[in-house]
């Protein structure tokens, strides 16, 4: 099976007309902090779409910066237990979204997906999402990744604790 990339992204940007810049970067971007280094933003503005499978059906969630999502919160949302929520493998991404992980995109994928997106994301004017390559990331409003994923605004995350 093909895996898509930042050029299949940007064709479904315009075949949409959504806007989004999709930035090429000379490193690659596999963390929160490499990718806000790269680009010049705050962790807050780094959005990650990460699959996971609920009793075996396709979910993504879509959080940013440094949270941590729990599976508790999308196991309540699809009634069931916690352990019935499990991270997608890299070969199950690939198979059902289309894209690698490290290089997810919000939406566009393979086939429309079930989408869950944390409000955190909503309350940030710009942020930069996986652009479809491993050094690509998207640069989107937040309210533009809601309207094409047509998601659920649902609370998916817990932040890490700071010690002082």
């Amino acid at each position: 099976m093909q895996i898509l990339t930042s050029i299949d992204f940007q064709a479904y940007l315009d075949q949409h007309a959504l806007p989004g810049e999709i930035l090429h970067l000379s490193v690659p971007t596999p963390t929160v902090e490499t990718a806000a280094a790269a680009v010049g933003c705050q962790p807050e503005q780094i959005v990650k779409s990460i699959l996971f499978l609920v009793d075996d059906q396709p979910a993504l969630a879509v959080t940013c910066g440094m949270a941590t999502i729990e599976r508790r919160a999308i196991a309540a949302h699809y009634g069931v237990g916690r352990k019935r929520v499990k991270l997608a493998s890299p070969e199950e991404v690939i198979a059902i979204a289309g894209y690698a992980v490290g290089a997810m995109t919000p939406f566009g994928h393979r086939k429309p997906l079930p989408t869950l997106l944390d409000p955190r994301v909503l309350d940030q004017a710009e942020v930069f999402a996986g652009g479809g390559d491993e050094n690509a990331l998207v640069r989107l409003n937040p309210q533009d990744i809601l309207r094409a994923s047509n998601a659920v605004v649902l609370s998916l995350t817990s932040f890490p604790s700071i010690i002082v």
